[in-house]
């Protein structure tokens, strides 16, 4: 038996549209739904699930986490709803509701990339964990795309500076770094704001083996200046130097 609270644990913050031509199983699963999203809106066939899609994301710029769908409904059938969606958005989890005469639209969607599959009638453990696998992607992805957020440097004009990988890119561009222009970059985005010293920079040019006086600081920075787009390094007299992303 599946934990109920444990799929709640990674539901709760979740939306999920339920697209569903047959008014008692929509209800009905509708009221299971509601125990574990957030979230949850219904449609009674393709199109106006689209249509809802679309103003989801105008109201709240932001799309359904997760779509379950039937296959065969009037307007739109799932295999166009499916479609439709990841043209709008690539990344949407669809999970499809298929009954045992819907063969000829199963390979359609798997060409599509759908989730998951739910059988009818519907065991409803069986669609919980699937709801609770998905959610727990949803989660991991999320997971991922801050710490790759949080490991790149925006500055203007399309300039980013990947901290794992060291690379300068403008507009996806590699912007070519030399060894030394690279160690002052990564110290200076240890700590975004902060005003490192000549003191630090010599340190942490110490502390890879390098030399580098305070003459040689001031010609590098003039070097990195031209790399990176206006004002983002700061000089600030008598006192250090400091990055400037874009915010």
């Amino acid at each position: 038996m599946l934990n109920s609270k444990e799929t709640l644990k990674y539901t709760k913050d979740l939306s999920i549209l339920f697209v569903e031509d047959h008014e008692e199983l929509r209800d009905n699963t509708t009221e299971i739904l509601k125990n574990f999203f957030s979230t949850i809106d219904y449609a009674e066939d393709g199109k106006a699930a689209l249509d809802k899609y679309t103003s989801y994301y105008k109201e709240n710029s932001k799309y359904y986490d997760i779509i379950l769908s039937d296959i065969q409904m009037p307007n739109m059938n799932g295999v166009e709803l499916t479609s439709s969606l990841y043209n709008l958005n690539p990344s949407q989890i669809v999970i499809i509701l298929s009954a045992y005469d819907d063969s000829k639209y199963l390979m359609p969607l798997i060409n599509l990339g759908i989730e998951q599959f739910i059988k009818k009638p519907i065991d409803y453990q069986e669609l919980l964990r699937t709801l609770l696998n998905s959610a727990k992607k949803i989660q991991k992805n999320s997971i991922s795309q801050t710490i790759d957020i949080t490991n790149k440097i925006n500055f203007s004009n399309g300039v980013v500076f990947n901290k794992d990988s060291s690379l300068l890119t403008e507009d996806d561009n590699i912007v070519y770094l030399t060894k030394y222009e690279i160690i002052f970059i990564q110290l200076l985005t240890q700590n975004i704001g902060k005003i490192y010293s000549n003191g630090d920079i010599a340190e942490q040019y110490e502390s890879q083996k390098e030399n580098l006086d305070v003459q040689n600081i001031r010609k590098l920075v003039s070097k990195l200046r031209k790399k990176l787009p206006e004002n983002s390094l700061e000089s600030i007299y008598g006192i250090g130097y400091r990055i400037i992303p874009y915010m």
